[in-house]
């Protein structure tokens, strides 16, 4: 299920924890395996555990323990608001209703053409940079006007 560029991504993340420790890798591998797949799917939970030793109820409580893995699936881009109290007072509520508007989805939901799923956040320890939205789990943008959501969108539009 995993390709081999995957495993041996896991495998280097593995390297750098005792031998008896292969666990420690859960985080990692997870996040390889959500890369490779845009999310992780109970058979990806399996295998990963499978891969690491590890029981895959252990695993799946990792998964869906942290919200940067996504244990349902998601459009190709995920844009996650953090609509916390000190960013709502900075306007994250009226971006956040802007995003809304702008996909056509409320959280939790991924566009009809499947590019965008809309994700609630907590905080993201940018509080003064407020409005923030992360993409793909990856890239933190701040300030998010109306202006800097739309052309945000329409780069990552562009990209795929």
């Amino acid at each position: 299920m995993l390709s081999e560029q995957a495993y041996q991504a896991i495998d280097r993340e593995t390297a750098k924890y005792p031998p008896d420790q292969k666990q420690s890798t859960v985080m990692a591998a997870l996040a390889i395996a959500q890369e490779e797949h845009g999310w992780v799917s109970p058979d990806l939970i399996r295998e990963v555990a499978l891969y690491l030793g590890m029981p895959p109820i252990r695993v799946q409580e990792v998964a869906s323990f942290y919200t940067m893995y996504q244990t349902q699936p998601v459009g190709r881009f995920t844009l996650t608001i953090c609509t916390n109290l000190p960013c709502a007072l900075q306007g994250s509520t009226a971006a956040a209703e802007h995003l809304k508007q702008t996909l056509g989805v409320d959280f939790h939901e991924t566009t009809a053409d499947g590019l965008f799923t809309l994700l609630e956040g907590e905080c993201m320890g940018a509080c003064g940079d407020a409005p923030v939205v992360i993409a793909n789990d990856r890239h933190m943008c701040c300030r998010m006007t109306p202006e800097r959501i739309d052309a945000l969108i329409a780069e990552l539009k562009e990209s795929a």
